[in-house]
């Protein structure tokens, strides 16, 4: 994971100064009466008339000890400002997670054991329809029949403004409501890809032999699918949760920017959009290393899963 860490920030952070514009450009473009030599002394003050090798080494020496830099926007610490941000977006991600695992993977099982069937057919449509339907379209559709129409639901935010004068239920309450709609979205098309997964794990794993000797030996079904079936398809099920954090996480952008969620996803597109390269290394490297402990804990449910791969001395 070390090595990977590293690679991943000199990629990124080659890439950020090698798009267009940059932060000196940003705050001097609106204002008439900014200067050659202001815009100069912005850059020193950035650090930005350095070489690029050598910019990445000074941000790498802050990296090792945590410390991420100064805002270019507002001064502030880039480190305060994700610590304030990320507990809203780990709810949001670790909430779609248990949500497609809870749903997904029955659907994908059924599905299996009931092959052809009308509900795997109604499945297999849902399917196709999320994966074509773009996530901020239904957002803005969802937004609308709920939250304007019926007014069953809010639309931004994760809290309402009265919310200090709610008693502990009606905040709760309160912030259910306002995790309904994006917490939803964001597993939705999850949902369909990990079922379909499932079920196609599961449809392998039922035609083997050891589940026709179990059914032969007169176990119920239900004992055959959950202890003898399920298991088994559950690896390469584990593979696709671990490869779908990167995906919930990039996602969190879309959302918390539509939804107006005070969220790591829409501080990285206000950094984007100010070319704030302090935040935005900052928050990518959080990401990234939220991806790989994904991937890590993937990879030590495998010898939960199983326990044919575990090492044993």
């Amino acid at each position: 994971m070390i090595p990977l860490i590293f690679g991943i920030t000199l990629i990124t952070f080659t890439v950020i100064h090698l798009a267009p514009g940059g932060p000196v450009e940003v705050e001097t473009e609106m204002s008439l009466k900014a200067s050659a030599q202001a815009r100069e002394n912005l850059k020193k003050l950035y650090g930005l008339d350095k070489p690029l090798h050598v910019q990445y080494f000074d941000w790498l020496k802050r990296f090792v000890k945590l410390d991420f830099g100064i805002s270019f926007v507002d001064g502030k610490k880039v480190f305060d400002k994700i610590k304030e941000r990320i507990p809203v977006t780990l709810t949001i991600n670790l909430l779609s997670l248990i949500l497609i695992m809870a749903i997904a993977i029955p659907i994908g099982v059924l599905s299996a054991t009931k092959q052809y069937s009308i509900f795997d057919k109604l499945t297999t449509v849902f399917v196709f329809l999320g994966f074509s339907t773009p996530t901020f379209w239904l957002a803005l559709i969802l937004m609308i029949i709920f939250g304007v129409s019926l007014g069953l639901l809010p639309i931004s935010g994760i809290q309402s403004i009265d919310v200090s004068g709610m008693g502990f239920i009606d905040r709760l309450a309160d912030w259910i409501k306002h995790l309904i709609l994006p917490v939803g979205l964001s597993a939705f098309g999850g949902i369909a890809g990990l079922s379909r997964y499932s079920r196609s794990s599961m449809l392998e794993v039922i035609r083997q032999d050891y589940v026709r000797t179990a059914r032969a030996k007169g176990l119920k079904e239900s004992d055959v699918i959950i202890r003898h079936a399920l298991r088994n398809a559950l690896m390469p099920v584990v593979t696709i949760l671990g490869l779908s954090v990167p995906g919930l996480i990039g996602g969190s952008v879309i959302f918390e920017t539509i939804f107006a969620i005070p969220g790591m996803g829409q501080l990285f597109y206000a950094s984007a959009m100010s070319r704030d390269y302090p935040t935005i290394m900052g928050i990518l490297v959080i990401g990234a290393v939220l991806t790989l402990i994904g991937n890590l804990i993937a990879d030590v449910s495998y010898a939960l899963v199983d326990p044919r791969i575990r090492v044993r001395k």
